[in-house]
């Protein structure tokens, strides 16, 4: 039981990434209905925002420390992040400990900026093309992007760790009733899952409740009307676009602790957010993220020993085969729209 209940939590966390990126993903297709196969490179971008700040958080200069000396009665040099230097000892290694959640403000305004020159440089310009060009030019970015955080990164994934705080583990199964340290989980795996219902509850939120967010929904369900009262529609769907990859790039943000960053991550989780978007129903914001976490639960609990046992390799499969099957009997998806990349 205490196996299962930790491939429960880690499904979960794993969802939360899943349903994030799905999440942006549907709002770009249910927007301006183009497939974005560069949305990976934008979880991706998001990741190193964190690496660049915790960089920048880290340069330092060499000092002379009259109170140090090395073996031959000499003072020390010793290098001195600015930050510290700028607001003392204690306040600059707490800024410098907390870099990732710092990054979340950092990487708002780079990723809405990002987002808005994809939009307005590319991707406005295959609005009315073929399903098949949007995904060969967006597939095309993603390479570059990639190929760009290489080049100045390296291959190697770079460590970039959760605040000192929350680099422990959680004592889950005390809390569950069961006895003390038979159940323990990572605090940030935790924090992440939360941080993930937050952004998708203030996404829906600001869609529900907001003037901008209900002309969005009246332009996704009728562009050409809203055109018509004289609103530009398409000045808020580039906006919509710069949320769309605001929402990967935190998803990206604080993640890092969980998996070091490196120029491929945004590849190894696009296959498996298409299928989350496909599998939830194509342009449905609520399926997309009901589909992250089935699939990410699905996903951990199939990689239970004992499954892996009886079905060796399932794990590797079993979102697949899962997507099969609902697509068989639900062929719109979990909550597909009828009439939804159906012609």
């Amino acid at each position: 039981m205490d196996g299962i209940i930790l491939q429960l939590f880690d499904g979960l966390s794993k969802g939360s990434a899943y349903a994030l990126i799905a999440l942006g993903l549907t709002l770009i297709f249910g927007t301006l209905g183009v497939v974005n196969f560069a949305h990976g490179a934008l979880f991706m971008l998001g990741a190193f925002c964190a690496v660049l700040l915790s960089q920048l958080l880290t340069i330092s200069h060499t000092v002379v420390d009259e109170s140090r000396t090395d073996f031959l009665g000499n003072p020390m040099q010793v290098d001195i992040p600015y930050v510290v230097e700028w607001f003392g000892e204690a306040a600059g290694n707490a800024i410098i400990d907390w870099s990732v959640p710092l990054a979340i403000l950092f990487a708002i305004p780079v990723m809405l900026l990002i987002g808005f020159a994809m939009e307005r440089g590319l991707i406005r310009h295959f609005y009315k093309r073929p399903h098949a060009d949007q995904i060969l030019v967006t597939f095309g970015l993603a390479i570059v992007l990639q190929e760009i955080i290489k080049y100045f990164y390296g291959a190697n994934p770079i460590p970039t760790p959760a605040p000192d705080a929350f680099s422990g583990s959680f004592d889950l199964g005390a809390v569950l009733g069961f006895d003390p340290f038979t159940i323990i989980y990572p605090y940030w795996r935790l924090i992440y899952f939360v941080f993930a219902l937050i952004i998708i509850a203030g996404v829906f939120a600001f869609l529900q409740f907001t003037t901008f967010g209900m002309v969005v929904r009246a332009g996704m369900a009728d562009r050409e009307t809203v055109g018509i009262l004289g609103i530009d529609i398409d000045k808020r769907f580039t906006v919509m676009f710069g949320i769309a990859a605001a929402v990967a790039g935190l998803a990206g943000v604080m993640y890092t602790p969980i998996n070091s960053p490196n120029y491929h991550m945004g590849m190894d989780f696009l296959v498996i957010s298409f299928v989350v978007v496909v599998v939830g129903g194509m342009g449905s914001l609520g399926g997309a993220v009901l589909a992250g976490f089935v699939l990410g639960v699905l996903e951990s609990l199939a990689s239970l020993n004992a499954v892996i046992e009886l079905i060796p390799g399932i794990n590797q499969v079993v979102i697949y085969l899962a997507a099969v099957l609902i697509l068989l009997t639900r062929p719109r998806g979990l909550m597909g729209r009828k009439g939804v990349m159906e012609d």
